[in-house]
């Protein structure tokens, strides 16, 4: 049986027996009805026999073996249309025509490594089946086990590829069309070899993988769905070899599925994305979540006329009218990934049309590949990973430092997009291109999602998700988060952590780059000022660190949780990710921060020109691959042999940095250097300042006595911060500072994070007139609300419970799972 864990409560389940059958092409074929509340439709799944079975069968000889390492090298991107029952879409020539118009020229890194790694827990799952172990198979019926929650299923079939005209030039030999060869084979066998099609082949594969995904059905097979899975079998197939490889699926979400959510935009209209749940994508069709399942897909949903789809492919959609009143939008994609990187959102978005910015900025020097980079010739340059178009490999993509770029929204918003985003792009993506090299992906889609969104980014294939928290206060915040953002594309998309409790790999690193790409993308800081800014940033990272270490499980604050097993595989592939339903960890960042400490402390080690170029050089060589942390660390002090004298080796970084728990004692010691830094120093000052007026205030108590008047410097926004976070450590302020603080900086038309420290002093002093800035905040930036509830009911305040009830009521409908969660048990 399968095992029984609390959704809201324990580890994650991987229920994918991966190790026996993985997954290479998905194709959907979906409706979204906003009335039900529900995305129905057909997906047609297609497979290798996995790695493990073939190191464990007595019938896998040597062909075998080399017919998987074929499998390695395929190329799978997909046409333009979708297995559906009444398809009355265009006809075959027209998509195989029309992708091969839309591919041209979108070529992107792949993943290699998915055929010996995966990210999930070693800790398994041994219980949720016994048939997951294929040596103790004897006389039971193989079974399929995919990842799957709050789905209905309604039917599975096998899919008769061998029915499709023309098919039978992928048959291997003329023994296999013999009539002798069992069908099945036969069909086996045409799936493989479309998988493993050579190079100049793709745009043919592409267009008979949707041929195949349109062929009738040729028997049901038998399934059954649990709390975290579905389950499939044939009747009389016991091994993963003969167990159809190509099967199609009828299924419908549910309104409360927890892969996406059902809201309204800014604007009061329904809308639906994948808001990047703890479950990932289980949720929204059924798949193999641990990445080891590198996949290619395409999809095509069909909505109605008035709302946009937006997806993480590599092209720009266009809608197709299929009858009055509803389109058909198609993505694709052609670099295998995980399934848990496939994005959607379909609402009422705006395009915010760019002006015709100046070509300058795509040609200046300033944004030249560094001559480390530069000094490769592209078509000497062998990639890491298995053979497909990679844009590492394509001269023009190499010389793109502005990526093409759209950026939708609200219609309400869309004056703010083009104040304070729409102008950073171009800056930031070339920013990044000058630090790193060739982008990954070649697109960009930037979309601001509704206000219930929890976090202030998320960054997927081709598209970002920005929260409306960036777009107010200056150009500083939206800046620094979409230079985040555009570092996963490096880290965390085009490298994965091949064990997803090292997620340090993706948010470490994106941490650190932010910096490195927002001081390039302003080009007037000099170098005095961009280190100043960069050490005031680390005093504020500092003190959430702390402050977080001295606030959370020990267990949850160890970057490499599982340590020497960090990596290994379960017998079937199935496992569990450890903490990961834990509702509170959504909101943790010590992966972030203490991850960042780690990547600023090798680069101030070892110098930040030579650490930037070890970076260009890991990129490089493990792009569209799965890494381990010692990848990366062991590739990096191989390049300063001369570290390991002075004790840096990987083993010492993993003692003092990730394998254990607290604040690093590398990290303890440094900390006081950053006090030095002259914007902190010009802090301290003003914090002096106010809490001497603090102190000459409440002295002369209610008397108007005149006093001689102090004058505050201007701050920058994340001084600011630091102003505030100091005077909240002050016991009592009066609501005359208060109100002098509010006027002297404008503190309501600051960013998101300086208001969020607004609005706890507001709190903690229990200052009446805030209240309406503490009530809007927790409305409009949902994304960084959620302790501020506690804080509301610690104080034991009748009037700041009741706020704080007030604003849960008002924003619990919407409001995502784990947020609704952490904040009911603060609030009852």
């Amino acid at each position: 049986m399968e095992t029984q864990l609390d959704p809201m409560k324990d580890d994650l389940p991987l229920m994918a027996n991966t190790s026996y059958m993985l997954v290479k092409h998905y194709i959907l074929d979906l409706d979204v009805d906003f009335k039900s509340k529900v995305i129905e439709g057909v997906i047609v799944l297609f497979f290798e026999t996995g790695s493990r079975y073939r190191k464990t069968s007595s019938t896998g000889k040597d062909d075998c073996q080399s017919q998987f390492d074929e499998t390695c090298k395929m190329r799978a991107s997909e046409p333009c249309h979708i297995p559906v029952t009444n398809v009355s879409a265009c006809s075959f020539k027209t998509e195989y025509n029309d992708f091969a118009v839309c591919g041209k020229g979108e070529e992107d890194t792949s993943d290699k490594n998915g055929n010996y790694s995966n990210e999930e827990q070693a800790s398994g799952i041994s219980s949720s089946k016994d048939c997951c172990d294929i040596e103790d198979h004897g006389n039971k019926d193989f079974l399929l086990v995919l990842d799957c929650c709050d789905l209905s299923v309604l039917k599975v079939e096998e899919v008769d590829v061998a029915a499709v005209s023309g098919i039978e030039k992928f048959t291997r030999s003329a023994k296999l069309t013999d009539v002798s060869k069992e069908l099945e084979n036969l069909r086996n066998q045409i799936i493989h070899e479309l998988l493993t099609l050579p190079a100049d082949r793709w745009k043919e594969q592409l267009y008979y993988f949707t041929r195949c995904s349109q062929a009738p059905g040729c028997g049901e097979l038998l399934f059954t769905t649990g709390t975290w899975s579905l389950e499939i079998k044939k009747s009389g197939i016991q091994t993963p070899t003969d167990f159809p490889h190509a099967i199609r699926i009828w299924y419908k979400t549910k309104p409360e599925g927890r892969s996406v959510t059902w809201t309204t935009d800014q604007t009061g209209r329904p809308c639906v994305y994948t808001m990047g749940s703890p479950i990932n994508n289980r949720a929204l069709f059924p798949c193999q979540e641990p990445p080891v399942a590198l996949s290619t897909w395409q999809a095509s949903v069909r909505t109605a006329a008035g709302f946009v789809v937006l997806m993480s492919g590599e092209n720009s959609a266009e809608p197709v009218q299929l009858q009055e009143g509803i389109l058909s939008w198609y993505y694709y994609v052609t670099m295998p990934m995980p399934a848990s990187t496939f994005t959607i959102a379909v609402g009422c978005w705006q395009e915010v049309k760019k002006q015709s910015f100046t070509a300058a900025i795509q040609t200046n020097t300033e944004f030249s590949l560094p001559s480390s980079q530069a000094s490769f010739r592209w078509h000497e340059e062998i990639c890491g990973h298995v053979e497909y178009p990679c844009r590492f490999q394509n001269p023009a993509a190499r010389l793109q430092a502005v990526i093409p770029y759209r950026v939708f929204a609200p219609w309400c918003l869309m004056e703010h997009c083009k104040e304070h985003l729409l102008h950073l792009i171009p800056q930031c993506l070339s920013a990044a291109y000058t630090t790193l090299g060739t982008h990954p992906f070649s697109r960009l889609d930037v979309l601001i999602v509704p206000s219930n969104f929890s976090s202030l980014g998320m960054a997927s294939p081709h598209i970002i998700f920005l929260s409306q928290s960036v777009l107010r206060g200056g150009s500083h915040l939206c800046g620094t988060r979409l230079c985040h953002e555009i570092a996963h594309a490096w880290f965390g998309l085009a490298i994965g952590a091949r064990d997803w409790t090292e997620e340090w790999i993706s948010e470490g690193f994106a941490t650190f780059l932010e910096d490195i790409f927002w001081a390039r993308a302003q080009q007037q800081l000099s170098h005095d000022e961009v280190k100043g800014q960069q050490e005031l940033k680390a005093i504020l990272r500092w003190r959430r660190l702390r402050d977080e270490v001295q606030n959370s499980e020990e267990e949850l604050q160890v970057l490499r949780p599982k340590k020497e097993s960090t990596g290994e595989l379960s017998e079937s592939g199935a496992s569990v990710v450890k903490h990961g339903l834990k509702a509170e960890k959504i909101f943790m960042q010590v992966h972030y921060l203490k991850g960042y400490f780690l990547l600023r402390s090798l680069a101030r080690t070892i110098g930040e020109a030579s650490y930037l170029a070890s970076l260009r050089k890991f990129v490089h060589k493990f792009h569209g691959q799965l890494v381990l942390s010692q990848d990366f660390l062991c590739m990096l002090l191989e390049d300063i042999p001369e570290q390991k004298e002075s004790g840096l080796t990987v083993e010492s970084i993993f003692q003092n940095w990730l394998d254990t728990s607290g604040i690093p004692k590398p990290l303890l010691e440094e900390g006081e250097t950053w006090k030095e830094c002259q914007l902190v120093q010009q802090v301290s000052g003003e914090v002096t300042k106010w809490i001497q007026t603090n102190q000459s205030i409440r002295k002369s108590g209610k008397k108007k006595r005149k006093r001689d008047e102090v004058v505050f410097q201007k701050l920058l926004p994340d001084q600011l911060v630091l102003l505030l976070e100091s005077l909240l450590e002050e016991k009592t302020l009066c609501p005359r500072i208060l109100q002098c603080l509010q006027k002297t900086y404008q503190l309501r038309e600051q960013d998101a994070e300086v208001r969020h420290r607004w609005c706890e002093l507001v709190v903690k002093h229990k200052y009446v007139p805030g209240y309406g800035d503490v009530e809007e905040f927790l409305r409009e930036d949902q994304a960084m609300g959620v302790y501020l509830y506690g804080e509301l009911m610690v104080n034991e305040d009748a009037k700041q419970q009741e706020l704080a009830h007030k604003c849960f009521a008002a924003a619990r409908e919407h409001m995502d799972a784990s947020s609704a969660k952490v904040v009911a048990e603060m609030l009852f």
